[in-house]
């Protein structure tokens, strides 16, 4: 299966600039957007068949959704568990100095860091709030060590570590369509 899933700090990525309207999207694109969250695998055809439209119409309008921002990017979502990635950790970290420099400076680090599936910077709390997915509690010793021990600016790491998934998805609750 292969959501989209949201911007990081890839150059490779495209998206809309952050001021950008969102595209109007009518009931075609909200199916479209729908199967692909679902299954993005699919050839066009298939796709196509499963919104009932043309595969041209498919094609034309996942182009068009993908260069608007609306779609960032299509992977593959790979089991944890099978590649020896078992243990999910939710990291809180707070940082002593909260400057606009130290902040990129940390958010940079974490992002590029294989361990961190996900990296939000927060408000109202910690600074950040980390998804780390390694293979054992050693493996989150040595990525703590590099990411958190050894930035004299962070202050304080709470961790939480995952007993049990019972859901992880990134599809997207969508709008109703546009009715022009």
């Amino acid at each position: 299966m292969s959501p989209t899933l949201p911007q990081n700090s890839d150059p490779a990525v495209t998206s809309a600039t952050p001021d950008a309207a969102p595209p109007a999207l009518d009931a075609i694109d909200l199916r479209l957007l729908d199967e692909l969250q679902r299954d993005a695998s699919r050839s066009n055809q298939a796709l196509a068949e499963a919104v009932h439209v043309s595969p041209a119409t498919a094609l034309r309008r996942q182009r068009r959704l993908q260069e608007a921002g609306v779609i960032e990017r299509t992977v593959a979502v790979l089991s944890p568990e099978a590649l020896g990635h078992g243990l999910t950790a939710v990291v809180e970290i707070t940082l002593d100095v909260q400057g606009a420099e130290r902040i990129a400076a940390f958010e940079a680090r974490a992002a590029a860091d294989a361990g961190v599936q996900q990296c939000y910077r927060t408000s109202g709390g910690p600074d950040f709030v980390l998804i780390v997915q390694v293979a054992d509690m050693a493996a989150y010793q040595v990525l703590a060590q590099r990411l958190f021990n050894s930035d004299a600016n962070v202050r304080n790491v709470r961790c939480f570590f995952s007993v049990h998934r019972a859901k992880a998805g990134l599809a997207v609750s969508l709008p109703p369509p546009c009715v022009t």
